[in-house]
């Protein structure tokens, strides 16, 4: 189970750093005892086995500690980002009848109107609370942090038991509740820490939001071997980032492409980024440009490009050694996992053959919350007698080496001529143009194509282009239905929570051509 990996840690290595979090130094043993005293109060406070528990906390030693005692109490962490909005959040709330929330004063206070689902019985407010009572029983985190813990909490949970429950925004409706077991999140977070070589002697410096599955794959990985996690709220400055990366010696970083891109814009050569062993980037794939870019600033850092959805954390990854080699490639599986790729009908495609990836392992879903329709649709039958395999929606190509290649979201392909044009590559095009910062493209409706391709460009500063060099650039080197047919240019891109870009909100506000 996940936290005995915690308390097997603390027992090997007490005294080593845990975490950092602000001007907050944490042992293993004291982030072990102070999450049992947690799980003590949680546990006071009516929390049963199976229960899930909200937290809604922004990256701080709270929302570890939080983690470590909803588990260690038998219940699954419920994460949801401190940005969440009352109707969402309640949303959340009443879909998974939580029967706890784990937040703070400055969260509930930035939310007068939010009612509180009938199945929360109790709300943890970390640090000062609303000004006004809350309609449940509200308890201060102290209260609930300092409940002692002389003897050993009962082992209240098996490996099939629910650990997680993430939710994540699909395309249309109401948000689904990714399932996630024991078993899922603890075979992943082994073959993340095999493959990423991860050891007691690890720094790992975290950005990213623990509310999500790529924050809590830094979290879970480094605990397991022991290293230290290095917690910080976000990128506001990026030259603070890189100062604290140097002052913590930081080894392993984690970033998406917007990051990626940010980074760039510096000279990175100013900070004594000596330590860094590895990057990693998931979430989203990076353009072939930006990896290109990344190599250069950084060429003695190993870059692990790699894929992963909630539903499996993550599936494929590409050794460093490749990556100059093929940077636009996300790798081959990761240890103890299968993959293939799949025709419309579910056949299994041979090399070259674009088709959806399939994935087979115990890290996949146990399935979406009380969503049996759309489980059925995403968990099918397997190879093998009664098993059930994940269809992730995303299409593939695999070359004749076993190496893999993102091609769209299924419901992210243009169809614009009768032909299909993947939006990532007219992307990587984009990206070639040395003036261009950022790049999206995406159909849009149009009456005589039936969706015509458009870019969405960010410039650098300073840099000038039009629609006519773009559309020059694009046509030397795409066929000519994937030249964009309209150009917008925009000061930024909208981007979610995890730092991905919103692309449907950016197609449904952007500007009529």
């Amino acid at each position: 189970m996940l936290h005995h990996h915690l308390a097997l840690t603390a027992a090997r290595v007490p005294d080593r750093p845990a975490l950092v979090a602000g001007g907050r130094r944490l042992t293993y043993r004291e982030l072990d005892e102070a999450s049992t005293r947690v799980a003590r109060g949680l546990i006071a406070l009516g929390v049963e086995r199976g229960d899930r528990v909200a937290i809604q906390l922004e990256n701080c030693a709270e929302t570890v500690i939080a983690i470590y005692g909803v588990l260690k109490a038998g219940a699954a962490i419920l994460m949801v980002n401190p940005s969440t909005k009352a109707p969402k959040l309640s949303y959340i709330l009443g879909n998974s009848r939580a029967s706890a929330l784990i937040t703070s004063g400055a969260v509930r206070q930035s939310m007068p109107g939010l009612v509180l689902p009938p199945h929360v019985r109790v709300s943890v407010i970390v640090g000062p609370g609303p000004d006004r009572p809350a309609d449940r029983a509200t308890v201060p985190w102290d209260a609930v942090a300092g409940t002692p813990s002389t003897d050993p909490l009962p082992d209240r949970v098996i490996d099939l038991d629910l650990a997680a429950l993430l939710y994540t925004s699909g395309s249309t409706g109401d948000p689904k509740g990714v399932m996630l077991t024991h078993r899922n999140i603890t075979t992943v977070t082994a073959s993340i820490a095999s493959y990423l070589k991860l050891t007691q002697d690890d720094v790992v410096f975290n950005v990213l939001p623990l509310s999500f599955g790529y924050g809590l794959t830094q979290l879970f990985p480094t605990v397991m071997v022991g290293g230290c996690l290095v917690v910080e709220k976000g990128i506001v400055y990026p030259h603070v980032t890189l100062t604290q990366m140097a002052a913590h010696r930081a080894t392993g970083f984690a970033l998406v492409p917007t990051i990626a891109t940010t980074l760039l814009t510096l000279d990175l050569s100013k900070y004594d980024l000596s330590h860094l062993r590895y990057i990693t980037n998931a979430g989203a794939g990076m353009p072939t440009e930006v990896v290109r870019g990344m190599r250069r600033a950084l060429p003695d850092v190993r870059l692990y490009l790699m894929y992963g959805q909630t539903e499996c954390l993550r599936a494929l990854y590409l050794e460093p050694d490749q990556t100059d080699l093929r940077p636009d490639s996300v790798g081959r599986g990761m240890p103890n996992q299968e993959l293939m790729i799949v025709d419309e009908s579910g056949r299994e495609v041979g090399p070259n053959v674009v088709g959806e990836l399939v994935v087979r392992g115990s890290h996949v879903m146990a399935g979406y919350w009380e969503r049996p329709e759309e489980t059925a649709r995403k968990l099918r039958p397997g190879k093998l007698e009664g098993e059930r395999v994940l269809y992730t929606g995303d299409l593939f190509r695999r070359d004749e080496e076993g190496y893999y290649y993102f091609v769209a979201r299924q419901d992210d392909i243009i169809k614009s001529r009768g032909e299909k044009v993947s939006p990532r590559e007219v992307e990587n095009v984009l990206y070639t143009l040395p003036e261009v910062l950022e790049a999206v493209v995406a159909g849009v409706p149009d009456a005589r194509l039936g969706q015509a391709v458009k870019a969405y460009v960010v410039l650098k500063p300073g840099a000038t282009l039009d629609e006519r060099d773009i559309r020059r650039h694009c046509a030397a080197l795409l066929e000519d239905y994937m030249v964009p047919s309209a150009v917008e240019f925009l000061k930024e891109l909208p981007k979610n929570e995890r730092g991905k870009v919103a692309k449907r909100e950016l197609v449904a506000t952007s500007h009529p051509d």
